[in-house]
């Protein structure tokens, strides 16, 4: 039975109006049947229209006050996962600019301690751009055109700023609605905000009392326009995070650079000239400042020593045993240097002496190039590589323990009898594990690397050093951090 029909089945009409009088439900002891009243009671008065309810408003509040925090931690998090200061900077200028309703940013750093910034002959340290969002490099030249101390940042960074007296010693940001409505706006500036179509902007320090000033963020409007109290709410937010994670990754790439400085002065600073061989190096320090190492010898009689190793462990440490362990090769090397077993051996016999909690993989090879005989032994390290027109592989060489790992350490060495023109590779660990791959794909990548170089690259070792390089590490030695990289060439003619 439908609905309608059951309407059309109650309907009142041709009923007694008796029966279409409401009747009250039998209840035990009282009698329902009570005559309606006679008259029609009066029509009640309308209700008003009902208010929005405190709780209803609340709610919204916190619906939004939700939402901004998911937003914040979003970017936070995102924030937090960069590894180095330039991929901060990106996030940061992306991620402000999506916070205060901007399309284009940059980004102004204040030189480190110690740099350019404090130098007493330097008087305009200029404005110090870094990092620019929707700008170009020349678009980037032209704001730096402007005076320093005509733009918000230049103010904020040199303390000049008449409101940088908040609550914490911090500068506070900088709104220009309307740059072109500034009659104080420097001429030069109105200059550049016109060629570039930017009408106003909006300028946060990056500055906390922890970490001091490291500089300023500036986000650009086409339109003049400035961020609405919640929008400078969260943006302050999370350029006080910011400003920490920054000055981490500074102060973490400084370590770095020191420490592949210390890394290059402790490597040769040029490789010999030797009659009848060339040679080329190639060297990347790590992220985590690893201890591998090459070098390359002249010899009495026209030889040549060639060596490569690493140190365990990583740090100021790990470079410190790399320079005491690679002098001692030399040494070692100079006196019976024809005998890479017995070079190895004195090199084992002082490390368990003076390193007696460090190990260490080496490679010396013997050469002469005159009559382009290698003589080599290695202990616990990659095997070279060799490759030339009619072939490429890897020497068999000795298997062996490192360094440090037996009481008397000792392999048989291994003789190598070198065509005009091939060359030798010598490696260390962290070539390969900069793949990412397995050992045995990445020692399949190094050999497909050096089969594949061009013939008119196999004549010059650098070229061919470039290549292996390239091929193993697509994105460049830097990219993928971490290990150490050490890659020497030495072509035989």
């Amino acid at each position: 039975m439908g609905v309608c029909d059951a309407i059309e089945r109650n309907a009142t009409s041709g009923k007694p109006a008796a029966m279409s009088a409401p009747h009250l439900p039998k209840v035990a002891g009282i009698d329902p049947t009570v005559p309606a009243p006679a008259h029609n009671p009066a029509p009640m008065p309308a209700a008003p229209a009902a208010l929005p309810a405190a709780g209803a408003v609340l709610q919204d509040r916190l619906a939004g006050w939700v939402s901004d925090l998911t937003t914040l931690h979003e970017l936070t998090e995102r924030l937090i996962r960069t590894g180095t200061l330039d991929d901060a900077l990106d996030e940061l200028l992306g991620a402000g600019a999506a916070l205060v309703g901007a399309r284009r940013g940059l980004v102004v750093l204040e030189p480190a301690q110690g740099t350019a910034r404090d130098s007493p002959v330097d008087d305009d340290p200029g404005p110090g751009l870094a990092k620019g969002l929707g700008l170009s490099r020349s678009d980037l030249g032209h704001i730096e055109t402007v005076p320093r101390a005509a733009t918000a940042y230049g103010r904020i960074l040199d303390g000049g700023h008449g409101d940088d007296g908040g609550p914490s010693g911090v500068p506070v940001p900088v709104a220009h609605p309307d740059l072109f409505a500034d009659d104080s706006l420097d001429p030069l500036h109105r200059e550049v905000a016109t060629r570039l179509g930017y009408a106003a902007s909006y300028t946060v320090p990056l500055a906390t009392e922890e970490s001091g000033m490291l500089g300023a963020a500036v986000w650009l409007y086409d339109e003049p326009a400035t961020p609405v109290e919640r929008q400078c709410h969260l943006v302050g937010l999370y350029m006080r995070y910011a400003t920490e994670h920054l000055a981490r990754l500074r102060e973490l790439e400084q370590a770095r650079s020191t420490v592949a400085t210390v890394a290059e002065e402790l490597l040769p600073s040029r490789l010999p000239r030797v009659p009848g061989v060339r040679l080329a190096a190639r060297h990347h320090t790590g992220t985590h400042g690893g201890g591998d190492w090459y070098d390359a010898l002249p010899l009495p009689e026209g030889a040549l020593g060639l060596a490569a190793g690493s140190v365990s462990g990583s740090g100021p440490s790990a470079l410190a045993a790399m320079g005491r362990l690679r002098a001692s090769l030399r040494a070692y090397a100079v006196m019976e240097g024809e005998d890479p077993v017995a070079v190895l051996s004195d090199l084992e016999l002082l490390m368990r002496i003076t390193e007696p909690a460090r190990t260490a993989t080496a490679l010396f090879a013997y050469a002469e190039p005159a009559d382009r005989k290698v003589v080599l032994a290695g202990a616990g390290h990659a095997p070279p590589l060799v490759t030339g027109e009619r072939r490429t592989e890897f020497v068999e060489t000795s298997l062996s323990a490192p360094l440090g790992m037996l009481a008397c350490w000792e392999a048989p060495s291994v003789e190598l009898c070198l065509q005009p023109g091939e060359t030798v590779l010598l490696y260390t660990d962290g070539l390969l594990r900069r793949t990412g791959e397995p050992m045995d794909h990445a020692f399949a990548r190094l050999h497909a690397a050096a089969a594949s170089v061009p013939r008119a690259l196999r004549g010059e070792p650098v070229a061919l050093a470039d290549h292996v390089l390239h091929t193993m590490l697509p994105e460049g030695p830097d990219a993928a951090g971490g290990e150490d990289i050490v890659l020497l060439a030495a072509r035989f003619d």
